[in-house]
């Protein structure tokens, strides 16, 4: 007499290749990235394209999961840095990018990392003088705050 098996549903696991909708939102509810409405997100674990906190949460899960969790302020993008608010000089600005560029308070300035492979991203506090610095936070904008992540796991290779 024999057993019938039956495959097991695929569950992600560290490093899992996934294709998913998933929703982050801040306090409030506010969407800061949705993609239920449009073509799901394919990622890898493992490889820093969601927090690790998030990854933790969704190990374990099975494909065709749909779940919310609410993440504590300062879980998911960690607590705010007083440190990583910057003065940077118009010199260096004008080193880094346009050398007409003009920064107003709110905008978001892309800077190549120091190896040049990546980019990091500040947000303008204050600008000194006519333009002779311009203060950056370099904290992600989330940090410090509660999230909301729903996810929807479509596929776990």
């Amino acid at each position: 007499m024999s057993t019938l098996e039956f495959p097991t549903q695929p569950v992600v696991q560290p490093g899992s290749f996934l294709t998913l909708h998933y929703r982050m939102a801040a306090p409030g509810g506010a969407n800061i990235i949705n993609t239920f409405d449009g073509k799901p997100a394919t990622l890898s674990l493992g490889t820093g394209q969601l927090s690790p906190t998030i990854e933790q949460r969704l190990l374990g899960l099975p494909e065709g999961t749909r779940t919310t969790f609410e993440l504590a302020a300062g879980e998911a993008f960690g607590e705010r840095n007083p440190e990583l608010l910057q003065w940077v000089a118009r010199k260096l600005l004008n080193e880094l990018s346009d050398p007409d560029e003009t920064y107003k308070v709110g905008d978001v300035v892309q800077f190549p990392t120091p190896d040049g492979m990546g980019q990091y991203a500040g947000t303008v506090q204050q600008v000194k003088g006519s333009d002779d610095a311009v203060q950056f936070d370099f904290n992600h904008p989330l940090a410090g705050q509660p999230v909301v992540f729903e996810v929807q796991i479509i596929g776990v290779l």
